[in-house]
Formats: structure tokens, sequence, C-alpha cells
């Protein structure tokens, strides 16, 4: 399958501005699986509770999910794009999953990070698997890969793929991604934002760096830190379904889960 990331610059606020630059770049681009980033819409730097009010949207049903479900269905591929989402007065940094017959699923960022716990409630479900067909995929949002329990648990249910949408400030997650795909034998996208969210005398710069990172830590490709730019690789999806490390040793059957149960369960 071929599978890849949309890198943009999104402009805060300005949302038919960047539903359109995205438009512009997929349909320059022919891929079975696409991620975007996260909050590629809107921006990232919210400053007030009514301008996530203004800007956040149904799921699905709401503008820019009635977009990617169009952009999927004359691509013929999948999607997953970053959007804040509004439900029953709660508000949510959510990724959507759309398909060429329409939407699929929704993931809300459980791990918040910094201020975004100001504007945004954290996931209240699962992460869930979703079977495409060409792949299974799990999703994850951002500063979910801080947590490696995260990518194990979408491991563990069967994922191949992680898409990962992305506004990245910190300078680790490209190189820790390798790890992170090492240990669960997985393939991810990240599809990280370019440029700066300038707000009220603040500013946020954010790494770009998108990368494909492939089941035995070997980086596919990565984007560079400025500028828009769209990368699709070919990913054989029998290498992330074979856990065996040589002959003798298995990812999940040499788990020892009795000695370190209790500690997935709390940190002190």
């Amino acid at each position: 399958m071929k599978a890849g990331f949309i890198q943009i610059g999104p402009v805060f606020g300005k949302v038919a501005e960047n539903l359109q630059q995205t438009e512009s770049l997929i349909n320059c681009t022919k891929a079975d699986l696409l991620v975007l980033p996260e909050l590629f819409n809107t921006g990232y730097l919210f400053t007030a509770h009514q301008e996530v009010a203004e800007l956040a949207e149904e799921i699905p049903g709401g503008r820019t999910t009635e977009f990617l479900c169009g952009m999927a269905r004359r691509g013929g591929s999948f999607i997953v794009a970053g959007l804040a989402e509004r439900e029953k007065g709660r508000f949510y940094n959510s990724a959507v999953l759309v398909s060429p017959r329409g939407y699929l699923g929704t993931y809300r960022k459980i791990h918040l990070f910094n201020e975004e716990k100001l504007w945004f409630q954290p996931g209240d479900r699962a992460p869930e698997l979703y079977d495409l067909g060409i792949c299974r995929i799990g999703i994850m949002i951002c500063f979910d890969w801080f947590f490696p329990e995260f990518m194990r648990i979408l491991s563990l249910k069967g994922a191949d793929v992680i898409c990962h949408c992305a506004n990245l400030v910190l300078p680790f997650c490209q190189d820790a991604m390798k790890t992170r795909c090492l240990e669960n034998h997985v393939y991810a996208i990240t599809a990280n934002r370019t440029g700066q969210d300038v707000r009220d005398g603040r500013t946020l710069s954010f790494t770009g760096k998108s990368q494909v990172t492939g089941p035995h830590a070997d980086v596919l490709y990565q984007a560079g830190s400025i500028g828009d730019e769209v990368a699709v690789v070919d990913i054989d999806v029998s290498r992330a379904r074979n856990k065996n490390l040589n002959p003798f040793n298995h990812l999940y059957r040499d788990r020892r889960v009795e000695f370190y149960r209790e500690l997935c369960e709390g940190g002190k």
C-alpha cells in the first residue's frame, strides 16, 4: 500500500484558507492512506473559550469532516486529520477517519499537552482499531507519543500503522518514534505542522519534520522543518505483522506481564 502525510502550516482561525491549501496538496497526491496534522484546519494557539466554541465543529456532519469525506471520495483514499470537536457543549482535540465511502470514526485526544487543558476535555474513549481492509490502523494525537502504553495497546489490538496527527513544539518526538515503532513492530505516520502561531504577544513555533517510521526503527521519509510538503511511501504490511525478533524471541509471547501488570496500572 501507499501511505504518507500532508505537512502544512495553517493560519490560525482561517478555516476556509486552510482547507483550500490542504485541497491543493491532496489533489496532487495519490495514496491509499494520508495523515494530516493536529488541528490542521484552525491552527493551535487558542487564547479564549469563545475561540474554541466558534472554531470547533460537530463530527460527523461538520464542515471539515464533510470536506475530508469529499477529498477521500475523489481520491479513493483513507484520510486521518485533526480538528477541534464540539459535542453537547464540550470540546475535544480530536482526529477523524474518513474513507471513500464516508465517515468511519473519531479519536479524542487522551493526553492533553500544556494549555490544551484549558480548552479541551480529555478523551473519554479508549483508542480503537480500524480495519481498512488494506491494513489495520490506530490513531493518536501529538503528545500521546510521550506515553509508550498508548502505542503498545494499539499494537496489541492488531494495528499495523499508527496514524499520528501532530503539532509538535518539542524536538524529541521524531527520534522517539523510532523506538516506539521498534518496540511494537509497527509503522507510524507522524504528520506535523510547520510555521508559527502568533497570538496576543505569544509565539509558538512548530518543528515540521513529518516522518514515516518503519517497524525496524527505519525512517522511510522525513520532511523538512519548514514549508508545505507531501510524502507518500510504499508500506509492506507484512513487516508489521511479523513480531518475531529471531527464531527464539517473539515480541509479545516473551513478555512477562505477571511481573509488571501492577506497575502498568499506576505510576508513583
